[in-house]
Parts: structure tokens; sequence; C-alpha cells
């Protein structure tokens, strides 16, 4: 039997290519608080490049049940969302079917999920090269790449209740 390129292969976690996940945040429009912002994204670094890393997270994505474009998922209304996230020290994890990503989070963020008790998670398909892991990113491209129409309608959104282990 041969295969078409219509059949969707079988999700595997090497397909994502190098996860990142950054923190920041900044004011919410709608009430001027502080608002924690997570968003993961890959640097589209597999032999298939940005376009096989885009269908990997489609393909999580789906299987997870969480739709690519919105609506906007809320964990505290939606138990059975199959994404958590944990807040430990100055480090936030996010946890979901397949991975498990951290990241180091600035006093301000901590600050503002304190506030508030979720953050605003955004897992986009479209590959962000430029941002490695570890390496700072300037305001300017964050912003740029985060607020992208394209990026925005090619990830999927929620608010994540913020659980510690204590």
């Amino acid at each position: 039997m041969t295969s078409t390129s219509s059949e969707q292969r079988p999700f595997q976690a090497t397909d994502l290519g190098t996860l990142a996940v950054l923190a920041w945040s900044g004011e919410h429009p709608e009430d001027e608080k502080d608002m924690p912002f997570l968003l993961a994204y890959s640097l589209g670094d597999t032999e298939s490049g940005p376009e096989g890393t885009a269908q990997a997270l489609r393909t999580l994505l789906a299987q997870t049940g969480l739709p690519i474009g919105g609506p906007l998922l809320d964990g505290a209304r939606n138990p059975s969302l199959p994404v958590s996230l944990l807040v430990e020290g100055d480090n936030a994890v996010v946890n979901m079917p397949h991975l498990n990503a951290h990241c180091g989070v600035p006093p301000e963020w901590l600050a503002a999920v304190k506030l508030r008790g979720h953050a605003y998670f955004m897992i986009t398909t479209r590959a962000w090269p430029e941002a490695k892991p570890g390496e700072p990113v300037p305001e300017e491209s964050l912003a740029g790449f985060a607020g992208d129409e394209e990026t925005m309608l090619n990830a999927a959104h929620c608010l994540l209740p913020a659980r510690s282990l204590r």
C-alpha cells in the first residue's frame, strides 16, 4: 500500500523540533492590569523544516482537542482541558499530552499570575527560528511575532489556572 500526501502521519514528539516557551506580562486592554502570557512555538529545526513542525503541532493540537484559531478555552471552566500550568519558584511548567515544557519567568510575570490566578497560554504552529531558548528576545521582536495575525490565527489559545506544589 502506498501512502498519499492526504494521510496524516501519527504524532511523534521528535517532529516538533526544538519547542520553546517564552513568558512575559503586559497590560490587558479590558482591565488595564498585567496579564501573564506564555507562548509555545517550535524553532522549525527538523529535517522537514518549518512546515513539518507546523504539521506536527497541528496534529498534536487536534489530538489534544485544542482548536487552532480559537475560541479561547478557559481551564477554570473546563477542568477536562488536557493542558495545565504549574508555577513553582521562578519557573512555569506547561503540561499537555506528549510534552512538558518549562521556562523561567520574570518577577512581573509572577506578580501578574498571582493577581489573576491564571496565565494566557498560546501554542502556535508558526515556527520562530530567531527566538532560540536561553537567548534574550527583544521586546519589539516578541510583539511583532506574538501579535502577528498569522501567529494568532495558527495558534490554540487557553487561560490556564496557575497551580503550585504548595
